[in-house]
């Protein structure tokens, strides 16, 4: 792109990156340095974590959503360049947001702590940046710390990565320290876009989000071509076409422009009023001379996780509907569908990435919102093959037809990566043990540090596996995991009875050998939060008709016989035995309340 500055022509050289890391590794720090360096926002309105907009990624202190920003920088040798580059979670539940950004770019800053060193995510984002042959430039940040270690950390970026640990930059992105070091590696290192402006238009879609007023913005980059406002597109996947309201870029705002070209990343408004209808790695195109081909890497994103929600007062629902459309209208990823159950009325049943995108969506319904719901306990998503010789999925208990008609089930597996010290290697095996989980690798990185390498069960680490590991090892172990394919698994189907009822809302679909395990500690919950009644109650877990595990609620007795002073014994039995008929009859028509708060401490528990 050139401009003319007082007769004088000056080019402006682009180039795109984005900035990976392991969680809290200072991606978002280092943002905002590089937004103040380009003084696209004044101090009056700069804030620290500039590019996490939402309430929620400020007070965990994580990125949720890739976020895209153009500055402009003036390099040391007087050229000047146009850096578009993508901020990136860094948490394993939206590994497919960093592919995504990973895809728009040709260069990656692989962000390492400079007191933790290289991590399990920091692994897999290199081998994800890696494999799209991403320029990777290797920054070591917070060298400001006590703890720091930057010899042993470029060690570590030699051996593990296999990267020259001699064109490393060392920065402080929350002191601006080796700020100006960093950008001249960017404009010499990270390549220029190759695309053509005379080719086809060839665009990829790398996220969107929806505005109010004009419906949905898409982000894109464009690889060949050039785009302008009043252009007529073509969405190669969906096979939809619009035309060009408005194109830019982002400068934290949205900066208007009359044309994009090849190398550039930016956002088009094209009337689309459905997020649904912007399908994440399609390809843009135009009507009038489109593209023969699109660009690979279109990959529809797939959830994991499922779960129901349900809003404490049923009354809601209406309301708890119009959240879930609002929610979907900036998060794509999220799928729901309607539900309803016996115990807890009408909801929903959504697929999540991962147990913190269902974390992250439950909490945006209660503040943004102001909804109280509860979710159901998060299952994943079962192959069934019937005696029929049919095979068809499941995602929730409900769906479950039950052994007699199962010739086998399947379930998903994943290979998963745990870097640890090597005095916490025996804590760590033991709780992948626990978790059914086999060890396919043993890797020594150094002589403190060992990768582990298991293949387990998805299901295993829904609940408490993160946790476990980073007690058992004081914090210091990292862990990153991939899916694998199904493999072929003993399913059951526990089922909680109340006063011999069963209550749907806590049936779950558990491995059969630890069936009993699980329904002994949902029974001691329930007894301790359902009240008392005037008859005896009984709590029960079962698979099928073979009860499994029982706890009772004692009922609340009344004294009959103290009216009695004395006298023949006969008339205390008298009395104890009509009080007797009169609870059995009293059970048999009395309904047992299971109030909200033993849901709540049955589904949300990690020991069940």
């Amino acid at each position: 792109m050139i401009y003319g500055l007082g007769g004088a022509s000056i080019s402006i050289r682009k180039k795109n990156f984005c900035i990976i890391a392991h969680i809290d590794h200072g991606k978002s720090t280092l943002a905002d340095r590089f937004i103040q360096k380009a003084k696209i926002i004044s101090d009056r309105d700069f804030k620290s974590q500039m590019l996490d907009s939402m309430e929620i990624e400020r007070e965990r202190g994580i990125t949720i959503k890739s976020q895209a920003v153009t500055i402009t920088y003036k390099s040391n040798d007087g050229d000047i360049y146009e850096l578009n580059f993508v901020d990136t979670p860094g948490h394993v539940d939206f590994s497919y947001e960093v592919s995504r950004a990973i895809s728009s770019c040709e260069g990656a800053l692989l962000l390492i702590d400079a007191s933790q060193g290289i991590q399990a995510q920091t692994v897999s984002n290199f081998y994800m940046a890696f494999e799209h042959d991403l320029e990777i430039i290797p920054v070591i940040n917070k060298i400001d710390l006590p703890n720091a270690n930057i010899d042993f950390v470029k060690k570590q970026i030699k051996n593990d990565l296999g990267l020259n640990e001699e064109i490393a930059i060392l920065i402080s992105a929350k002191n601006g320290i080796g700020i100006d070091d960093l950008l001249e590696a960017i404009c010499k290192y990270v390549p220029s876009p190759k695309g053509s402006i005379k080719d086809p238009l060839r665009a990829l879609i790398f996220d969107s989000h929806y505005d109010s007023y004009r419906g949905v913005v898409v982000h894109f980059r464009i690889f060949e071509g050039q785009i302008k406002t009043g252009d007529k597109i073509k969405l190669m996947h969906t096979n939809s076409e619009y035309v060009i309201e408005e194109i830019g870029v982002f400068k934290i705002l949205l900066e208007r422009k009359d044309r994009l070209e090849a190398g550039d990343v930016g956002y088009f408004i094209a009337g689309i009023k459905n997020i649904s209808d912007v399908k994440i790695g399609d390809t843009v195109t135009l009507c009038d001379c489109p593209a023969l081909f699109p660009l690979e890497g279109f990959k529809e994103v797939k959830p994991v996780v499922f779960s129901s929600v349900y809003p404490v007062d049923a009354n809601q629902y209406d309301d708890l509907l119009k959240a879930m459309d609002r929610l979907k209208l900036n998060d794509a990823s999220l799928i729901f569908e309607k539900d309803s159950s016996a115990a807890l009325g009408h909801g929903f049943k959504c697929g999540f990435l991962g147990l913190l995108h269902l974390e992250v969506i439950q909490e945006r319904i209660e503040r943004e919102f102001d909804l109280n719901v509860i979710l159901t306990s998060p299952s994943v998503r079962y192959k069934i093959i019937s005696k029929k010789g049919e095979s068809y999925f499941i995602e929730s208990p409900e769906q479950f037809p039950g052994n007699e008609a199962i010739e086998s089930v399947l379930e998903p597996y994943i290979r998963a990566n745990i870097i640890v010290p090597t005095e916490f290697l025996g804590n760590i095996m033991s709780v992948c043990l626990l978790k059914r989980g086999v060890q396919t690798n043993l890797i020594y990185l150094d002589t403190k540090r060992v990768e582990l390498i298991y293949k387990m069960p998805l299901s295993e680490i829904l609940f408490d596996f993160y946790d476990k590991i980073k007690s058992v090892s004081r914090g210091y172990a990292s862990f990153d995991y991939e899916l694998l394919d199904y493999e072929y698994t003993d399913l059951v189907r526990l089922d909680i009875l109340v006063n011999g009822d069963r209550v749907d809302a806590l049936s779950q679909l558990v491995f059969k050998d630890s069936a009993r395990t699980k329904a002994i500690g949902i029974c001691k919950k329930l007894k301790d939060e359902i009240a008392r009644q005037q008859f005896k109650i009984a709590i029960q877990g079962a698979i099928g008709s073979n009860v499994i595990a029982r706890e009772t609620i004692s009922p609340v007795r009344k004294d009959v016989t103290a009216k009695c002073y004395g006298g023949d014994i006969t008339r205390k039995r008298k009395l104890l035995e009509k009080q007797k008929e009169g609870k059995k009859r009293m059970k048999m028509v009395g309904n047992v309340e299971i109030p909200q708060s033993a849901f709540l401490a049955v589904l949300k528990s990690n020991d069940n």
